[in-house]
C-alpha cells in the first residue's frame, strides 16, 4: 500500500498565499459591469420563464419594494456579472444567494435552535468570491434601506470579511469532525442573532397550524386566501401524493419510520420568498398522534441554479431539488431530517418541513450597531459553510491577516449596491411605462 501524502496546515496555507500572484488580493476592489449592453429588464424578464404566469406580476411587485428586493429577485443579473470578474481558483460549496435575509435560525433534529445559512435554492460547487461579493452587496443595501451610512455600510462589509478571514483561521485549525460540529446557538450568539433565536422561538408546528389552517368538521384544513394559499384540484393533490411516495425514498430508513407515522389531511398551493415567486410550491399538512401533532411538509419546486451557465459541466445534475438537499446538508452544520427531494410531471422539487421554527432579520432593523454586529456573524458562518465544504487551510492562506482583502471587498459591495440602484430604477421605470406588469402593494405571505 502506498503511503498517501498528508498536506500540513502549513504547507495548505502557503499554497493560498501563493494565490495571490495569481491574483491579489486588493483587485476584487470595485465592480464596473464588463458588457455595457446587458439588458437589466431583459434578465428580469428571462428569470421568469417557466413560472407560474398568474404570479409574475406578484414577484414583481415584490422586487419592487426597494433596492434591496430587487437585488433578493434578481440573482440571475448577479450571476452574470460575477461570473465575469477573475477569481483566485479556490472552491467551495456556494450557497450562491448569500444575503443578509438569507441567515436565519432554525430547529436542528433535537429540538434545539442553530443560527446558519437557510435558503440554497442556487447552490453549487463554485469560487468562494461569488457568496462572499453577494453577501457583502447585501450588507450595503440592507444598511442603506435602514437608514445607514456608506461609511457604516463599509465598515460593516469590512467587519463581515475580517471576521471571515479570522473565522477561516480557526476552523482550517479544526479537526473534521470539529468543524462538523460547530455551531452558533445561544450561548455563543451576539444581540442580534439572539433576538432572532427567541423569535424563533414562537415559530412551533402549533402556531403555524393556528396560522395556515381552520378547523373544519373537525379536522385542520388550510385557508384559502388566494394568490398567496389556495387549495389545489383533486388531480393536483393526487401527483403531490404520488410525489411523496417517491420522495420517501430519499429519507433514511428511521426517518421513513417518522414519516410513515403520519396521515396526509390537506394539500395547498402556497406563494414564498421573492425570487422563489412563480415557482410551484406545495404545502402538505399531515397528523401524527392527533390533532395536536401536526407536521407541515414543503414540495417546493427547484428549478437550475442561476449560477450553472457560467461553470464548467463538471457533473450531470438529474435532479435540482437533489443538488439543493445536497448542497444544503455539505454547508449547514444540521439540517432538517425531512430534507429529500422528489419529481413531478418532469419538474424537479425539494422536500423539507415548512417554517420548522424558521426565522431571520429583518433588514429595517439593521441600524448602525446592528448592523456592524450582525455583519460578524455572516462572516463566521459563511466562513464556516466554506470551510466545511472547501479547502481552509488555502483560504485562511489567501486571506492572510492584513485588512487588504477587507477592503478591497468593501469598495466592490459600494460599487454593486450603486449598480444595483441604477438597475433598481430602470426596472421601476419600465413598471410606470407598463413594459412589466407589477401587482400594486405588497401581498404578505401567510
Amino acid at each position: 500500500m502506498n503511503h498517501p501524502k498528508i498536506t500540513s496546515i502549513k504547507e495548505k496555507m502557503a499554497a493560498g498565499q501563493a494565490l495571490r500572484k495569481k491574483l491579489g488580493r486588493t483587485n476584487h476592489s470595485g465592480f464596473r459591469r464588463a458588457d455595457a449592453s446587458t439588458d437589466v429588464l431583459s434578465s428580469v424578464k428571462r428569470a421568469n420563464v417557466g413560472r407560474v404566469p398568474g404570479l409574475i406580476p406578484l414577484k414583481m411587485g415584490r422586487m419592487a419594494l426597494s433596492p434591496f428586493s430587487f437585488f433578493r429577485g434578481s440573482a440571475p443579473l448577479m450571476a452574470k456579472d460575477l461570473s465575469s470578474l477573475a477569481v483566485s481558483g479556490l472552491k467551495v460549496q456556494i450557497c450562491g444567494d448569500a444575503h443578509v435575509h438569507n441567515l436565519g435560525a432554525y430547529a436542528a433534529p433535537d429540538g434545539h435552535l442553530v443560527f446558519d445559512l437557510n435558503d440554497f435554492d442556487e447552490t453549487i460547487p463554485g469560487p468562494w468570491e461569488w457568496d462572499a461579493k453577494r453577501l457583502a452587496s447585501s450588507i450595503v443595501l440592507a444598511g442603506r434601506e435602514a437608514g445607514c451610512s456608506n461609511a457604516v455600510c463599509s465598515q460593516a462589509v469590512q467587519s463581515m470579511v475580517r471576521c471571515y478571514r479570522a473565522s477561516m483561521h480557526e476552523f482550517c485549525q479544526m479537526s473534521v469532525l470539529e468543524l462538523t460540529r460547530f455551531e452558533i446557538r445561544r450561548v455563543n450568539a451576539t444581540p442580534a442573532v439572539k433576538d432572532i433565536l427567541h423569535k424563533a422561538e414562537r415559530v412551533t408546528p402549533a402556531r403555524v397550524l393556528s396560522k395556515l389552517t381552520v378547523n373544519v368538521k373537525g379536522l385542520p384544513r388550510f385557508h384559502d386566501r388566494p394568490p398567496v394559499l389556495r387549495h389545489v384540484p383533486a388531480l393536483v393533490a393526487a401527483q403531490v401524493l404520488k410525489a411523496l411516495r417517491d420522495y420517501r425514498a430519499t429519507l433514511g430508513a428511521n426517518r421513513q419510520l417518522i414519516f410513515d407515522s403520519y396521515t396526509l389531511v390537506d394539500v395547498a398551493f402556497k406563494v414564498v420568498g421573492t425570487g422563489s415567486v412563480g415557482t410551484r410550491d406545495y404545502v402538505v399538512l399531515l397528523l401524527g398522534n392527533g390533532i395536536g401533532d401536526p407536521l407541515f411538509i414543503q414540495v417546493k419546486e427547484a428549478i437550475a441554479s442561476c449560477y450553472e451557465p457560467f461553470l464548467p459541466k463538471a457533473h450531470v445534475i438529474h435532479n435540482h431539488g437533489q443538488r439543493v438537499a445536497q448542497g444544503q446538508q455539505r454547508m449547514q452544520s444540521v439540517s432538517d431530517p425531512f430534507l429529500g427531494w422528489t419529481t413531478m410531471k418532469d419538474r424537479h422539487y425539494l422536500v423539507r418541513q415548512l417554517a420548522d421554527h424558521k426565522a431571520s432579520l429583518d433588514p429595517q432593523d439593521l441600524k448602525r450597531g446592528v448592523l456592524l454586529d450582525y455583519s460578524m456573524v455572516c462572516g463566521e458562518v459563511l466562513a464556516k459553510s466554506h470551510a466545511r465544504t472547501g479547502n481552509a487551510g488555502m483560504l485562511a492562506g489567501y486571506g492572510g491577516n492584513s485588512d487588504k482583502l477587507d477592503k478591497a471587498i468593501a469598495s466592490f459591495a459600494q460599487a454593486y449596491a450603486d449598480q444595483t440602484e441604477r438597475d433598481y430604477a430602470k426596472f421601476m421605470k419600465a413598471i410606470r411605462s407598463g413594459k412589466i406588469k407589477a401587482e400594486k402593494g405588497f401581498i404578505r405571505e401567510v
